[in-house]
């Protein structure tokens, strides 16, 4: 199992959209960052853009949306629902994205990497 090591800068918190995602190349792999506010809360989410059913890097595009009490981006493709904290996808359990550690420091948003 691998441990978080380091933490690099993404992006500047002003690149994002509230409820929305972006998308950013971090080590060759696309990820899609979203930044959901819910009431007074503000959250941060990143997960793998690759969209595992449709084939395509898209999820970034993806509309967001709520299941029971899981925050999730919804593919622009086929419409599966991905749980953004954990990467399941809620309707193919065999199927999920990986999920990456994020965080905001002063006004810079960053992604853990692990070694």
């Amino acid at each position: 199992m691998s441990t978080v090591k380091n933490w690099t800068d993404i992006c500047n918190l002003g690149d994002l959209v509230d409820n929305s995602g972006v998308c950013a190349l971090v080590n060759g792999e696309q990820v899609a960052i979203f930044k959901i506010k819910q009431r007074d809360e503000t959250y941060y989410y990143a997960i793998s853009n690759w969209d595992p059913i449709g084939k395509a890097n898209v999820l970034y595009r993806g509309l967001i949306g709520s299941v029971a009490d899981k925050t999730v981006v919804i593919s622009p493709l086929f419409k599966q629902r991905y749980c953004l904290a954990s990467g399941e996808c809620l309707d193919d359990e065999q199927r999920q994205v990986n999920v990456f550690g994020v965080r905001v420091e002063g006004n810079k948003v960053q992604l853990a990497l692990a070694s």
